[in-house]
Formats: C-alpha cells, structure tokens, sequence
C-alpha cells in the first residue's frame, strides 16, 4: 500500500499552496497530491479572465509546477470515495488504498447543475482546465454561446465571449445584473458595461433544461421560451465536495467541512482548506469562502500546520473580478438587501453593506486601493447611526448617496 507523511486530497490552488507550506516546513516528508482532473494544479482565475483578455497569459507560462517545486508526487484522474481516520487511509474509486500520518481536504467544490441539461461536448459547466480548451476551440468559430448565471463565472465568461467575436446571451433570473449583490445604481451601471459591448443580457430568465443535439443546443426556460445556441457555458456556482467523508468529520448547514483555527476537522489528523472549508474567521466570524486569496493563504497555512507549525489562520481574504474593463475588489458580504451607502471616489466608487449592527461588506468599484482599510472597517463590528458618515473612510471625502 502507498503512504504518505502528508496526502492531499483535490488538486487545485489549495493543493499546490499546501505542497508548498509543508516544504516550508519540512524538507523531507512525503507528499501525494490526489486530483480528479487529468491536469497538474491551476490558477483557476485565469481560466475565466487573463487566458482570455491578456496575450500575455499562456496556457504555458500560467501553469503552477507543483511536482517541480515542492517534489509532490501527483496522482491525477483519481477520485477519492472515502476516508477511514482510523486506519488513516483513503479508497480510491479504482479500488485503491492509499495511507497517510495526515490528510487535507481541498477539493473546493463541484459545479451546481442543471437536473435536465447534462454536460457535453457542447455544454459546459465551467471549472477546469479541460474546460477552458474545449471552450477556446468551440470559441475560434465564433459560436452562438448562451451563458447561463449572472454570477462571477457567468459574467466573467459572457465578457470573455464577446471579446472573442461571438454573439452572446447571457440568462440570469434577476431584474438587473448584478442585482443580488450590487447597489441599484451599480448593478444598472454594471449590466450597461455588458449591453454597450453587446451581450443580451436576458433577465428574469431561469432555464429549466435542454438539449444538445447535432446542431448546437436547444435551452428550456421555466417561461415556456426556448433558445438555440451553439454553445453553452452555465455557471451557477459551486457545492463543497466533501462528500466522501465520514459522519466523524463535522459539516457546516452549507455542506462545508467545519474546521477550527488550526484548520483541523472533527476527526484526528484530518484538515481542510480552500472553498470547501467552513473556518472562524477573525473578523467575519465563521464562513466559508470561494475565492483564490482565501484558497492560496489558507492551504499554504495548512501545510505548514500539517507539518508540525502550531500557528492558527487568521486571514482575512479578499475577492475579485475583472470584465470589460471594469475591475472590483470587496470584503466580506456583498448583499443588495442590506443597507447600502455607495461613495463617489474619483471615477470609481465605494459600497459600504450594513445591518442593523455593523458594517458587512465593503466593494471597492474600480478601485485599486482600500482592502487593509476595507478589513479595518468591518473588524470593529460597528456602524454609524447614519451611513453617510462613512464617507471617507476608504480612500477620500466626497459626495455620497445612500440607497436599499
């Protein structure tokens, strides 16, 4: 039977940042990487943006070199189907054993899908590596490419689609783009950045299923319409794929693995790290995050505990994205049905997401600057009787409004 002093199960970002925190620590110890995909590690925010918007970004030179690097050996095409703490061994699907002194969950999450509109080689669910060069391939004859979800995948891949030539129809069910998460007056601006470049941007449009066939794909709204495409590419989020694991290890109400500040779980010798997560934050309390600051900085973190340091996580990520010119930084909750006090800053803008009892969320809109500010602000659990006081608190003084 193959053992490990450290095995890692998933083979993302955390996988590769985890790699490294445990050569940080210790020169020697054995290290195994189990990924489902056929590919090495990945910076997945690529595969939506810098792939697509900058010559500059390869396939090549964006690559992680886990194996190089750190001297994991990687067992990719390889799905666990459970985790024996006791034993302290994993199976395989292919009926393998393999042993560990520790193990790390970082498996981040499975695409949501549509029950009746299953993937193929015309309908993406957006992910992995695999993804992103079916996609280029289908994109260089300038499909007809209906993008389902108005969420960060969806909208970042509906910009890239249309700056690749292709007519592009993006669904989603909201009023607005961006509804759910921006102020009115952002998420108006927002859809207009999609309209002026000539996206069909379809709201209130949720799709119930379809079909490939021989000629493209035919999509089945709850309304009753129908819409062919050449492709489509859905991007309704992630689930946590911590579904091998045993009843021991303790799920949040969400399906991620809870973890303490050392990042460990319920069961002896068994850590997680990255979107599957569920951690107590410092300053946002527990929650479980799907971006790549928290994915590197918390399995970097791991590795390092799994190896024997005694610190505790204690970071605070941020998050990002960037289409058609327009990039945004937040922190914390970004939910439109809180109360919102947006700021002018320059040409671009601050939304400031209150409660009844703090500051939740801060969006820098076009803004490079502000996150260390942003996570002052929501670390002192508090909020002005009125939110216009904020102003000034990110980058500069000037005239707010306060809207939600």
């Amino acid at each position: 039977m193959t053992h490990y002093d450290h095995l890692i199960i998933g083979g993302g970002m955390a996988a590769d940042a985890a790699a490294h925190g445990i050569r940080e620590q210790d020169e020697d110890a054995s290290i195994g990487i189990l990924g489902e995909e056929p590919t090495a590690p990945f910076p997945r925010p690529a595969l939506s943006k810098k792939l697509w918007t900058d010559p500059d970004f390869t396939v090549e030179n964006t690559a992680l070199d886990t194996v190089g690097e750190t001297g994991a050996t990687l067992h990719p095409r390889t799905r666990v189907v459970s985790v024996d703490p006791e034993a302290h061994e994993v199976t395989t699907q292919g009926g393998e054993t393999i042993g560990y002194g520790r193990v790390l969950v970082a498996t981040g999450g499975r695409p949501r899908t549509l029950t009746d509109l299953p993937g193929g080689d015309r309908v993406l669910y957006y992910r992995s590596l695999t993804d992103y060069h079916r996609l280029r391939v289908l994109a260089d004859t300038r499909p007809h490419v209906a993008v389902v979800g108005g969420g960060y995948i969806g909208t970042e891949i509906a910009a890239a689609m249309v700056g690749e030539g292709c007519r592009v129809t993006l669904l989603h069910p909201g009023e607005v783009l961006g509804g759910q998460m921006l102020p009115a007056e952002l998420a108006a601006r927002f859809e207009r950045l999609f309209t002026d470049a000539g996206v069909e941007v379809r709201g209130g449009a949720k799709v119930a299923g379809g079909r490939e066939h021989a000629a493209g794909v035919r999509l089945d709204l709850e309304s009753g319409e129908q819409l062919e495409a050449d492709v489509v590419v859905v991007g309704l989020g992630v689930e946590p794929a911590g579904h091998f694991l045993p009843e021991s290890v303790e799920r949040a109400e969400d399906g991620g693995v809870v973890v303490d500040e050392h990042l460990r779980t319920s069961a002896a010798d068994v850590y997680a790290a990255g979107d599957v997560a569920s951690y107590p934050d410092p300053i946002l309390g527990r929650t479980r995050v799907e971006h790549v600051d928290n994915a590197t900085t918390m399995g970097t973190v791991a590795g390092r505990i799994m190896a024997g340091s005694d610190e505790t996580y204690d970071h605070t990520p941020m998050f990002y994205s960037d289409v058609l010119g327009l990039g945004y930084q937040a922190v914390g909750t970004l939910d439109a049905s809180l109360e919102t006090f947006v700021e002018t800053v320059g040409e671009g803008a601050v939304a400031y997401y209150l409660d009844d009892e703090a500051v939740r969320g801060v969006l820098l809109w076009d803004l490079d600057e502000g996150v260390e500010e942003a996570k002052q602000l929501l670390a002192r659990h508090s909020r002005p009787r009125d939110p216009a006081d904020l102003a000034g608190s990110i980058t500069g003084t000037t005239t707010g409004t306060t809207t939600g």
